[in-house]
C-alpha cells in the first residue's frame, strides 16, 4: 500500500501540474482486500487531491453486475470515481450526458406553472450512480487487458467535463479507451502506459475509431435484461412448472408375497 502510495502521489502531482485552471481530473479506483478487510482507495487518495487545492464535485460510484463471486463478504459491484476540479470555475456541460425522464409527462400541479410539464425534454441528470456494464469476457470491446474500461463509461465524462478540441491525458492508457472516448467527440487525445502489448492493442483500436470501424457499446444503450429478453436460462431448473407437461412416468405396483 505505501508503494502504491507514493506511485499515485506522483502521478497526481504532475496531472496537476498540467491540468487548466478550468479543468478536472477525474480518478478512477476500486477497493483494495487485506486480508479480507476492504480498504476503499478513493478515502487514502482524498488527501492527496486536497492537499494541492483541488475541490471534490462528485463521488461518482459506477455499478455492474459481473466480477468475482466472494464467499466470505458480499461481492464487490462497484468501483468508484472521484472527480476534483483546479478552481470554481470549471468546465461543466449536462445536457449532452442527460438520460432519459423516468416521468417524462409529468406536469406541474399547483404554482404558477400548473399544467406545464416539469420535466427538462433533453432528459434527466444522470446523477452520481451509473450503472454501465464492465467489460467482460462476452462484451463487444473485451481486449486481453484484465481491467479494461467501457468506452461509454469514458464519453460521459469527455462530454460533461471538456469542451470540443480541448486535450484529454489518461496517465494509465491501457488499450486507449480514454483516447478513443476523446476523438470520438471532437477531442484530442493523449496518455502513458508502459506495457508494450497494451500500446499495441491502444494504436491498434485507436485507427479502428479514426476509420470509423471499432465496435463499441453505444453510450445509453439499456442494460441487456435476460428475462426481458426471454432467456432460458433465467428458469431456474430446481422449480417446476404446472404449466408444463410432466413425464408420466408407469407407476410400479408394489410386490407383497
Amino acid at each position: 500500500m505505501e508503494a502504491y502510495l507514493e506511485q499515485q502521489k506522483a502521478v497526481i502531482s504532475e496531472c496537476v501540474r498540467c491540468l487548466s485552471p478550468r479543468g478536472s481530473i477525474c480518478w478512477q479506483v476500486g477497493n483494495y482486500v487485506d486480508r479480507g478487510a476492504i480498504i476503499p482507495l478513493d478515502t487514502v487518495l482524498y488527501p492527496i487531491f486536497t492537499q494541492h487545492g483541488l475541490k471534490m464535485r462528485n463521488r461518482i460510484i459506477w455499478h455492474f453486475e459481473h466480477g468475482l463471486h466472494c464467499s466470505r463478504r458480499f461481492s464487490g459491484r462497484y468501483e468508484t470515481i472521484v472527480w476534483f476540479t483546479k478552481s470554481d470555475d470549471y468546465v461543466f456541460s449536462l445536457d449532452p450526458v442527460r438520460v432519459p425522464q423516468k416521468y417524462p409527462g409529468k406536469k406541474y400541479f399547483k404554482g404558477p406553472k400548473a399544467g406545464k410539464y416539469s420535466c427538462n425534454p433533453l432528459g434527466k441528470n444522470p446523477g452520481d450512480l451509473w450503472v454501465i456494464p464492465n467489460v467482460k469476457s462476452n462484451h463487444i470491446e473485451k481486449t486481453e487487458h484484465p481491467c479494461q474500461f467501457p468506452v461509454e463509461l469514458t464519453e460521459r465524462l469527455v462530454l460533461s467535463m471538456t469542451n470540443e478540441g480541448d486535450w484529454v491525458f489518461d496517465p494509465f492508457l491501457g488499450t486507449g479507451t480514454t483516447v478513443i472516448a476523446a476523438i470520438r467527440h471532437g477531442r484530442r487525445g493523449a496518455g502513458a502506459e508502459i506495457v508494450p502489448r497494451y500500446i499495441q492493442l491502444a494504436r491498434q483500436r485507436i485507427r479502428q475509431e479514426l476509420a470509423g470501424t471499432l465496435r463499441t457499446r453505444p453510450m445509453n444503450k439499456p442494460v441487456y435484461d435476460p428475462v426481458e429478453a426471454g432467456n432460458s436460462l433465467t428458469a431456474p431448473p430446481w422449480v417446476i412448472n404446472l404449466d408444463e407437461p410432466q413425464l408420466d412416468l408407469p407407476k410400479i405396483q408394489e410386490c407383497k408375497w
